[in-house]
């Protein structure tokens, strides 16, 4: 899910009580939990877009680690701008290497 009408507890922004979705960071990990629910019951069988507080590499390849085959951008990127694709990118590169794959599609469920 990208957005969410649950205000966590942990929400500290002055505008909490404010009606509406709220979006980006402050939905992560509820997001990537579900993501990992749904990676679980498809078994791999469709493509899952990993959304939700997406804003760095670590991030991004948490998502993909949960199921992910795709991540799509939204608040990260209007915060951050065109800048952060590359960085992300180069950040994945780093972690997929580290844990030892050498494709991004060997990543995709790790953690299911």
């Amino acid at each position: 899910s990208n957005t969410t009408l649950a205000r966590p507890d942990t929400l500290r922004s002055a505008a909490r009580g404010e009606a509406g979705g709220l979006s980006g960071q402050p939905l992560f990990e509820k997001s990537t939990a579900m993501l990992r629910t749904a990676r679980r019951h498809t078994q791999g069988g469709i493509a899952l877009v990993g959304v939700g507080g997406v804003a760095s590499a670590e991030q991004a390849y948490a998502k993909i680690r949960a199921g992910a085959a795709l991540v799509q951008l939204y608040s990260g990127f209007a915060y951050a701008g065109p800048a952060l694709v590359p960085r992300i990118l180069s950040g994945l590169a780093a972690l997929l290497a580290r844990d030892g794959f050498a494709h991004v599609s060997q990543a995709v469920g790790a953690d299911a």
